[in-house]
């Protein structure tokens, strides 16, 4: 069966169409947010939806079989408002990374603990609530205020749905029941709002005639991070992944039972698949290409693929941290910013791009072992997907930073096959949950090089550095 699986990025929209022979074509659309001064993050909604349906189609053309299924993965926490009877956007796209929200998680502190044990999530801007009361606050009271998946499923289908894995990310659901929680809407000042329907990752929910012309299924819903987990195939406790994107995230399957943290580490909901729910802990690193962007603007590099090439073996005592946009777990500073120390006049451009890797593969580190406490030891390897997975140098940085081995995934598409494996489970009952993603290999694993108490080293040096800025 050959399935049209969208991926709705942060910076950029791609589209696959797959089958058990493989990948027949791969179409890519690149997007880019408007990064305002006051820390505001934004989106045009027709750029988002209307470069979907573009690349769906060109890849619909491109591969020349039937289509069977469409499915899609979200970016998450982006919101926007609009007219439910028109399906006319009436703002702009909140994203993810948008931080104008603080002054609303500053006037709920006093919920924040109440917050934490009914979502597993922490009290922050990064999550989906503040930004919608922020945006009802602020932009407009009219229409719905939804994830951009409801959104885009709304105009593909005309149902008004999300899957439970995204609502799982938005400090308004249940982590237990995987329902609407009533006293978070009310704490939030939302209950007034129109809430849509909560689905599970293998359920269709419509049909669209956007990409072919005529009717197509329309299911296997889910966040990207998620659909980039399932793909890599873990399915069971302790089984982990990295996804090397705008931001960096972190997931680790903890089972059927979702833990609360008390290191500032998050729990979401996996997915919900044949009946059952699994969770994540999740682990977030804001600015990992998006990083590698600012390296370009500055003219210290002239591409990614240039990192490679001038990266320093050492960086000579430089430490980068890349918070551009804040830090999530283990701090949860919405204000902090990006940071490079211990530069001296023999510094050049190969210390500084070693450090920014360094300082990327030092935070994942950080929260890896956030998890430990839970699982009761170290993940024992690390599977690896995204653009920036074909550095060699932030592969084997990570590596030893985590001193464990790193399985890199052989395709770029990992979310688009993820959610693709949901949208398997949804046509086919038959399918058991560990047949929905496909076979893979890893495309390269790194061993760990730099001794463990070289790394302790190090890992100690950056930690106080990062405090050191935060006192700033």
């Amino acid at each position: 069966m050959a399935i049209l699986a969208l991926d709705q990025g942060t910076s950029g929209s791609k589209a696959i169409v797959v089958d058990e022979q493989g990948v027949h074509a791969v179409v890519e659309k690149e997007i880019f947010p408007e990064y305002l001064a006051n820390g505001g993050v934004e989106q045009d909604p027709r750029e988002l939806l209307s470069s979907i349906i573009e690349v769906g189609k060109e890849a619909v053309a491109k591969a020349g079989v039937p289509i069977e299924g469409v499915s899609l993965a979200n970016q998450g926490e982006t919101i926007l408002a609009w007219d439910p009877e028109t399906g006319e956007p009436l703002t702009t796209c909140i994203v993810w990374q948008d931080r104008r929200a603080q002054t609303v998680v500053e006037r709920l502190q006093e919920f924040a603990d109440e917050v934490h044990q009914r979502t597993g999530l922490v009290l922050d801007c990064y999550f989906t609530a503040p930004k919608m009361t922020w945006l009802r606050e602020n932009l407009t009271t009219k229409g719905v205020v939804t994830t951009t998946d409801t959104w885009m499923v709304y105009q593909l289908t005309g149902e008004f749905v999300t899957d439970v894995s995204t609502a799982s990310r938005s400090l308004l659901l249940n982590v237990d029941s995987t329902q609407w929680d009533d006293k978070l809407l009310e704490i939030f000042g939302l209950s007034n709002e129109r809430m849509p329907k909560v689905v599970a990752c293998d359920e269709i929910v419509g049909e669209t005639s956007a990409f072919t012309g005529s009717p197509v299924p329309v299911g296997g819903l889910i966040v990207d991070q998620q659909a980039a987990l399932f793909a890599q195939k873990c399915f069971n406790r302790g089984e982990g992944k990295c996804t090397y994107g705008t931001g960096a995230f972190i997931l680790v399957n903890m089972g059927e039972d979702a833990p609360r943290f008390d290191n500032g580490l998050t729990t979401s909901v996996a997915w919900t698949l044949r009946g059952k729910t699994n969770y994540c802990s999740d682990g977030q690193v804001y600015t990992a290409a998006s990083a590698v962007r600012w390296l370009e603007e500055m003219g210290i590099i002239t591409g990614a693929p240039q990192m490679d090439e001038i990266a320093a073996e050492d960086s000579g005592g430089v430490l980068f941290a890349p918070s551009f946009a804040g830090l999530a777990a283990p701090w949860w500073k919405p204000d902090a910013g990006a940071f490079l120390s211990g530069m001296r006049l023999s510094t050049g451009k190969p210390q500084v791009v070693k450090a920014m890797l360094d300082g990327i593969a030092a935070q994942i580190a950080e929260l890896a072992d956030l998890t430990h406490g839970e699982l009761g030891e170290s993940l024992s390897r690390l599977r690896v997907d995204g653009g920036l997975t074909r550095s060699k140098v932030l592969m084997q940085s990570q590596a030893d930073m985590l001193q464990t081995p790193i399985d890199t995934y052989p395709s770029a598409h990992a979310t688009a096959l993820g959610t693709a494996a949901c949208m398997r489970l949804a046509l086919n009952p038959d399918l058991t949950i560990e047949e929905g993603p496909f076979d893979w290999e890893p495309a390269a694993t790194y061993e760990p090089q730099r001794s463990a108490d070289d790394v302790e080293s190090y890992r100690t040096a950056w930690r106080a550095a990062v405090e050191s800025s935060l006192e700033l």
